[in-house]
């Protein structure tokens, strides 16, 4: 009966590591998802924020009743992920503008990311000053044309999150998915190895 009881004690254990690692791993979802990526009921994971998450980029977000963008400011770029609000499809090879303070930038479209980028420098050194930054983004797209107003808030002493694309929170949520889930592994390591030695004994009280 002990061994019996030791068994299912183990078995339970694993289950539960397995199940708390998968847990981590669809909390950190929200942290990747894109500008307006949907949850299974069609609500927005990215609920509308200005301010970074703790240890991440300065983050702005905007939207209307045709696009949606959410940008974050690294060290060498302020980066931009556009969808269209309805949908949620990336609007790709789009024509953006982005103005704050009176200056002016064109973001570049990378192929490679699906972001655009604004790289330019004077507009860049006003958005590292810590404070409330109001900005403006124009987007063109075929005949389709909006205006999107949005706040990046940088925290004074963050520059940490400058990183270029830092994903310091997101990296946290994995890494505990992962040792979680490296656990569960060795559990049911041991609880096989457990297992075979206690079969005997079972056997020989049947």
């Amino acid at each position: 009966m002990k061994a019996f009881f030791f068994l299912n004690q183990a078995g339970r254990m694993r289950r539960v590591l397995v199940a708390g690692a998968a847990t981590l791993a669809l909390a950190a979802l929200p942290a990747l998802a894109g500008p307006g990526a949907h949850g299974p009921g069609g609500e927005h994971l990215d609920a509308p924020a200005t301010a970074a998450a703790a240890g991440g980029a300065p983050r702005v977000e905007a939207s209307s009743e045709t696009f949606e963008l959410v940008g974050h400011l690294y060290a060498s770029e302020l980066s931009l992920l556009i969808d269209r609000y309805e949908s949620n499809e990336p609007l790709l090879e789009a024509q953006v503008e982005v103005e704050s303070g009176g200056l002016k930038a064109v973001a570049k479209f990378h192929a490679d990311h699906g972001d655009y980028a604004v790289d330019d420098e004077r507009l860049l050194a006003l958005l590292r000053q810590p404070g409330e930054h109001a900005l403006v983004f124009t987007v063109v797209k075929g005949q389709e044309s909006d205006l999107l107003d949005g706040t990046l808030v940088h925290a004074a002493g963050s520059a940490a999150g400058l990183d270029d694309h830092g994903t310091g929170v997101s990296l946290a949520w994995w890494g505990l998915a992962l040792l979680l889930l490296l656990a569960s592994l060795a559990a049911g390591w041991w609880w096989r190895r457990r297992r075979a030695a206690l079969l005997p004994n079972l056997g020989g009280h049947a």
